[in-house]
């Protein structure tokens, strides 16, 4: 049987491409599965409305026309445009057997909290799927109270793709890094630290406080050589008191990107103690969970030199797993078996 997996870019950033779901691509095609990438450039212009026409009657079918009858699908879940993700769900949905999502966000969760119409549509989407690999249990468990009744298997920690790094041993000294987009972690400008705090990312404050010291942008190939401090920090929203707004409070939820790039390299975490991904931290030992940044000193200035070699141990271990895409490539097995047990269940 035939597996494939779907992607769908914006023509506009394909080439720089959301990294999480170029490593899936990389991953499952490891695995035997055929890539389809979809690419398309829609914007408010009347040519944008043009080229919906032709996306939707030319492009889309003739892409879609390459999947065999009765073929397994993994779809790379949402899109940036609700138009083209509704055309492609139903066009697999006619040729597929059994069509899988890899859910990246859930916007009915995220951005659009809010907004019960949305809800709806977003909850019809995900139930069309025949299964879905969510982030982690808090994840699942949102989405069963939202209405979700499809199975529903958890990804548990978000694969990265790098190389490996042979890095010289660097010294304990309790520095921390923060990777991303600095232009909505403005919390990073009440941060205070006796310990160095070395900022990466696109668009900077002006000026920080004591500690904090911004080291500039890089791309994915290049960021993980940057990365030496002993912690990664992960954190979001704007302030450091608890993670909040938007962003902060899906915390509660998702699996952020970074906590994956951290461990890709081996770099223990410090993050916030109401995440989702704070029990992953504590059970597995590769980091630090905290209330509150205003304590940060505190803690750090109690984590011992044997602590922090378990915490790198364990780091290390789990991050040669991230780099090898086990993560990914257990949840596809887990969800197929699944539905197909609950299949002949029916039977």
């Amino acid at each position: 049987m035939k597996k494939y997996i779907v992607s769908i870019y914006d023509d506009s950033e394909y080439n720089a491409g959301p990294k999480a779901k170029k490593d899936v691509e990389d991953i499952l095609v490891e695995d035997n599965f055929e890539k389809i990438s979809l690419k398309f450039k829609l914007n408010n212009s009347l040519k944008s409305k043009i080229l919906k026409i032709k996306y939707k009657y030319i492009d889309i079918p003739l892409s879609l026309s390459k999947i065999e009858e009765n073929s397994i699908v993994f779809l790379q879940y949402p899109a940036y445009s609700s138009f083209i993700l509704k055309i492609i769900i139903k066009k697999l949905k006619e040729k597929s057997k059994k069509l899988f999502y890899i859910v990246h966000d859930v916007e009915s969760l995220r951005l659009f909290r809010d907004k019960p119409e949305y809800h709806h549509e977003e909850r019809s989407l995900l139930n069309m799927a025949d299964g879905l690999i969510v982030h982690n249990q808090e994840m699942r468990k949102w989405l069963i109270k939202d209405g979700i009744i499809v199975p529903m298997v958890d990804i548990k920690v978000f694969d990265y793709l790098n190389d490996k790094i042979d890095r010289q041993s660097t010294s304990f000294d309790k520095s921390i890094c923060f990777a991303g987009n600095l232009s909505k972690s403005s919390f990073l400008e009440e941060v205070e630290t006796k310990y160095e705090l070395d900022l990466y990312g696109m668009y900077p404050a002006k000026e920080y406080k004591n500690g904090v010291k911004y080291k500039g942008a890089y791309p994915p190939s290049e960021l993980g050589k940057q990365l030496t401090q002993n912690f990664g920090l992960i954190w979001d929203g704007d302030s450091v008191e608890e993670c909040n707004g938007i962003y902060g409070e899906y915390m509660q939820y998702n699996n952020p990107h970074k906590f994956s790039l951290y461990l890709s390299l081996g770099i223990p975490v410090i993050i916030w103690e109401k995440a989702a991904l704070a029990k992953f931290v504590k059970e597995n030992n590769v980091g630090i969970t905290i209330a509150n940044l205003k304590d940060l000193d505190r803690i750090l200035d109690n984590i011992t030199y044997e602590k922090y070699k378990k915490m790198k141990k364990n780091s290390e271990e789990i991050g040669n797993s991230v780099r090898q895409g086990k993560f990914t490539k257990t949840a596809v097995e887990e969800i197929i078996r699944k539905v197909d047990n609950l299949g002949d269940i029916t039977k």
